[in-house]
């Protein structure tokens, strides 16, 4: 994988992003938070699995060559914990509406994807008497 030069000098827990993606599965759930590290102990759920599996499968086209830009990989797994292979690539994960692309970058590594991809929109109240609520409905406009 070939990284963007701003990538080049991040660090997570004091380890470069090269360093991570050559860890071992276990070497890298020693360095995530206590959330993440505990879920990923106890293994990953089917649909979490098969979203790992796209993922790598994409990985190993852009590799080979085949595909030069990453098509989005939709998902409804909101609870699937961002891991250094996935940086650089664009999910669109659900958020029980619309499917919300997330850009992963490396600052995003031990976090849910869900917390990328809001599920509730801030309410924008239009004026009294258009597009309003019921309780508005009749008040005099002018």
């Amino acid at each position: 994988m070939d990284i963007p030069p701003e990538w080049r000098n991040f660090r997570y827990r004091g380890k470069t992003l090269e360093e991570l993606l050559t860890m071992s599965m276990d070497e890298l759930i020693m360095l995530l938070p206590a959330r993440a590290r505990r879920t990923l102990k106890r293994g990953l759920k089917e649909p979490q699995r098969r979203l790992l599996e796209k993922i790598m499968n994409i990985r190993r086209k852009l590799c080979e060559g085949k595909i030069k830009s990453p098509p989005p990989i939709k998902t409804h797994v909101r609870d699937m914990i961002i891991l250094p292979i996935m940086v650089g690539l664009t999910i669109a994960v659900y958020n029980g509406k619309e499917f919300v692309p997330v850009k992963i970058v490396p600052e995003m590594i031990g976090h849910y994807l869900g917390e990328f991809s809001q599920t509730c929109k801030k309410v924008e109240h239009g004026e009294p008497g258009l597009k309003a609520t019921r309780s508005t409905l009749f008040v005099a406009l002018k």
